[in-house]
């Protein structure tokens, strides 16, 4: 098997294997005019919002769209991954509920909520590893792993809580500045958003560890035999994927002071719609973290328009419904014009 440094027969990215994405490539130019795109809906909404609300442009609204999509955005960017890689998971919300109850109910056992959690965190990605070895060795697809990992999750927070929220009032205060804390006037949740993404979405464009996410997604065969271990990669990013949805349960439980065992439900939805409208391709090998990233901020702006607009909240699902749709069709429409060619 040849090197996948000097190998050049998966060249489909316009990238050698191992390489960063070079500028002008047919990856990098769909995704920055997918992400250019995004920049001017939100734009044009800001400004049609300004004028039809005098409280959109407020400080307090702004924070306020930013809370309701930070977290969320951290799991975003572990989706965005594992669908560039040709994977999906529909257990986020049940694994973040999951990491919630864990760490609750080890700190009502006496164990300090720092080291609960990193318990916690741990947990998910081992349950992550335990479904991404039936991916890579029993040959599942990750929607089947991840719909049973779903379930597990979800059944395991009922039996640890008994169905009972867990009251987590006691928590001290440095542990519930994560989730209610702010530094100079910013919500900390908000300084960890950015930083996360910052980081995830430089590794994503120039590490050459991360770059094989996309050769693995976009032709999983040609990876093989550039001498790419395309299990590994499936299974790193399903681990990661878990891994960050139990770092943003941490963080809700921080946020709220309790651990609900029915929390998250239908938020993989939200997570995996995000990333979908920012880019990442269903059929693997396109995304960016930038463009999830703007994806759900996008959703968040949607939905804060609507409700300032007084707008039912069941056509609410609806327009997020069709904004999801619109992008899937897009995608759709664009994958079957280059296969075509």
């Amino acid at each position: 098997m040849s090197n996948p440094g000097t190998n050049h027969s998966i060249n489909v990215l316009g990238s050698a294997p191992g390489e960063p994405l070079k500028k002008g490539n047919l990856l990098s130019g769909f995704g920055n005019m997918r992400e250019a795109t995004l920049i001017l809906i939100i734009a044009a909404i800001f400004i049609a919002m300004s004028f039809a609300s005098p409280y959109f442009l407020t400080w307090a609204n702004m924070k306020a769209m930013m809370l309701s999509f930070a977290t969320e955005g951290i799991v975003v960017v572990g989706m965005t991954v594992l669908i560039i890689v040709g994977g999906i998971d529909l257990s986020v919300g049940a694994v973040m509920c999951l990491a919630m109850v864990i760490a609750g109910k080890l700190f009502l056992m006496g164990i300090n909520p720092w080291l609960a959690s990193l318990i916690s965190i741990g947990s998910c990605s081992f349950m992550g590893y335990l479904t991404g070895l039936t991916v890579t060795r029993i040959g599942l697809h990750t929607f089947i792993a991840t719909l049973a990992l779903m379930g597990i999750s979800r059944g395991l927070s009922m039996i640890i809580t008994q169905g009972t929220p867990l009251s987590l009032f006691t928590l001290p205060p440095e542990f519930k500045f994560i989730g209610q804390g702010s530094v100079y006037g910013v919500p900390f949740v908000i300084i960890v958003f950015f930083v996360v993404i910052i980081i995830s979405d430089y590794l994503l464009r120039n590490a050459s560890a991360f770059r094989k996410v996309f050769y693995t997604g976009s032709n999983e065969k040609a990876a093989e035999y550039s001498g790419i271990n395309t299990n590994r990669v499936k299974l790193g990013a399903i681990i990661l994927c878990s891994t960050l949805a139990g770092f943003a349960g941490i963080i809700y439980m921080s946020k709220f002071g309790a651990a609900t065992p029915n929390f998250g439900v239908g938020l993989e939805l939200n997570i995996i719609a995000a990333a979908v409208i920012g880019g990442a391709s269903l059929k693997g090998g396109e995304g960016s973290v930038l463009g999830a990233i703007l994806g759900i901020a996008l959703l968040s702006i949607v939905s804060s328009s609507m409700i300032l607009l007084n707008v039912s909240v069941y056509w609410q699902d609806l327009i997020k419904g069709l904004i999801l749709l619109s992008a899937v069709s897009i995608d759709q429409i664009l994958h079957n014009k280059r296969s075509s060619r």
